[in-house]
């Protein structure tokens, strides 16, 4: 191989890693206690307990793989590439191959031993053809040593390998999967973080108990439970009946009740997600949305400043782009103004003086009082909408078939930079875009094999002006929602990594002491 630049590694966390990383060190610390519960707004899907089925881009699993499982290189308080199971990495000189040291001594929770055959095997059943398509051969060096070779360089491998981005680089055991098979796993799923699994109701709730071998620290609360309640009126009243300690997802009214409450405490976390108005029918140039003026006076009808209010406290920040400007690579552009009358102007100068029926509307599940909002808005300047809620599941196989048509006031999650934030909707063959300018899409190819960073930034920078000249979409927000938090917990963990919307790293949240 090829002179290699190692990556730096801070000495103190290489010194705690080495206190704590083995289990006979984290046993001696203080044990477990007490148990801490959870209120989610969406349906438990087993499928989330396999990091080999979770979607490129889709963010939701990582609630349960923070938990259950753990990854060569994750996000952590601090560290956009937090070495975890890898406790070193290498690159080489000409940027094809990276090498991976694994943290020795560590065990999955049925006792099998980690190596590099778990991180071969986990990597291969990964979802996504963008890495296995830039990925030419992953080896086996030793029991401790994996070498990733890549056709080309590729200056967002670890952007998909060691962040939200993918499930790749979370690890599964081979042979506990290949004995028992994909289905049993995820009934009883086998991991490597620091909360081992008890028990779970499909789609209804589950059960961890802390894992006191876990390399990084013992977690310092014992039982974990993860409850699914959909109804947020539902999650409040849990949360004051002290059937819960953290409700997810407060809307505004129930955050103002929360804060009110001198017994409950409101948290804001999130920032990683945008919302945004997609023309779905833009591509079509019988639609009135194939015009950049009609587009532009939709954007213009939203008051978003009144939207965060009403929907998060004001929590939420009004951006002009879909890519947050903490990203790397991210260009800052202003928010549209509220100007309805100027909106106006615009649909009668593209030949709608009267407006004009736009068809469905559909939210981003379970945002549906911002879409509701959304359309409000746009019938005031006479654009006429009709609400379409879906559940979460049928929404996104709906939306990723090209079966929607007319608006989505949709979400954008997808974790790392610039690139890879607009991977989904911007290229032809993202798997939520229904169409694309060719002229995008060449410039986005060049960007992701460019390896100067100042070239790249720039030729990602002209990507986001031409969509925010062109009106491809109309940015809303960066979305920070509420939280409730109970009385017993002294530490939710919330946005501890930022930005991440829920509670992580696991081991890190803490109850009061009686």
């Amino acid at each position: 191989m090829k002179k290699r630049q190692k990556l730096s590694i801070a000495a103190s966390f290489l010194m705690g890693a080495l206190i704590a990383g083995s289990p006979g060190s984290a046993s001696a610390q203080t044990k477990p206690e007490g148990e801490m519960r959870w209120a989610l707004y969406v349906t438990l899907a087993p499928a989330w307990f396999d990091p080999g089925e979770s979607p490129v881009g889709t963010l939701t699993p990582f609630w349960i793989l923070y938990a259950l499982h753990d990854a060569m290189v994750k996000p952590m308080p601090g560290q956009r590439y937090g070495a975890s199971l890898a406790q070193s990495w290498t690159v080489s000189e000409d940027q094809r191959v990276y090498e991976f040291t694994l943290r020795p001594g560590l065990k999955f929770h049925n006792d099998d031993p980690f190596t590099a055959e778990d991180v071969v095997f986990s990597f291969m059943r990964a979802k996504g053809t963008l890495l296995h398509q830039k990925v030419k051969e992953v080896l086996i060096v030793d029991p401790m040593h994996v070498r990733f070779v890549l056709h080309e360089p590729w200056p967002d491998f670890m952007v998909f390998y060691g962040t939200f981005a993918s499930g790749a680089g979370w690890i599964v055991p081979k042979n506990y999967m290949e004995k028992v098979g994909v289905d049993a796993f995820k009934r009883r799923p086998v991991g490597l973080g620091p909360y081992k699994f008890v028990s779970s109701t499909p789609g209804i709730d589950l059960t961890m108990e802390a894992f006191e071998g876990y390399w990084r620290k013992v977690p310092s609360v014992k039982r974990l439970v993860f409850k699914s309640v959909p109804e947020a009126t539902t999650r409040l009243a849990m949360l004051m009946r002290d059937e819960v300690d953290v409700a997810y997802l407060l809307d505004g009214t129930l955050a103002q009740t929360v804060k009110n409450n001198p017994k409950l405490k409101l948290a804001f976390s999130g920032g990683v997600g945008s919302t945004f108005l997609d023309f779905l029918d833009m591509w079509d140039p019988k639609s009135p949305w194939a015009d950049q003026r009609v587009r532009l006076a939709a954007s213009l009808a939203i008051d978003r400043k009144a939207i965060s209010e009403a929907e998060t406290l004001g929590a939420s920040l009004p951006n002009g782009n879909v890519v947050p400007a903490a990203f790397e690579y991210a260009l800052k552009i202003d928010p549209d103004p509220y100007d309805p009358v100027r909106a106006k102007q615009l649909l009668a100068e593209a030949g709608y003086p009267n407006g004009f029926d736009a068809g469905d509307l559909y939210p981003w599940p379970p945002y549906f009082t911002t879409g509701e909002a959304v359309g409000l808005y746009l019938g005031a300047v006479g654009i006429k909408t009709r609400i379409r809620t879906m559940e979460r599941a049928a929404f996104y196989a709906a939306l990723a078939t090209k079966k929607l048509k007319g608006l989505c006031v949709c979400v954008n999650a997808v974790y790392g930079n610039a690139a890879s934030r607009l991977s989904e909707t911007v290229p032809g063959d993202g798997i939520f875009a229904y169409g694309s300018f060719p002229d995008m899409d060449d410039l986005y190819r060049r960007q992701a094999d460019e390896t100067n960073a100042p070239k790249r930034e720039a030729m990602l920078h002209q990507i986001q002006q031409t969509l925010h000249d062109r009106r491809r979409f109309a940015p809303i927000y960066d979305y920070i929602w509420a939280s409730g938090i109970g009385p017993r917990v002294e530490e939710p963990a919330l946005m501890l990594i930022n930005p991440y919307p829920w509670s992580a790293p696991l081991e890190d949240v803490r109850l009061k002491r009686p």
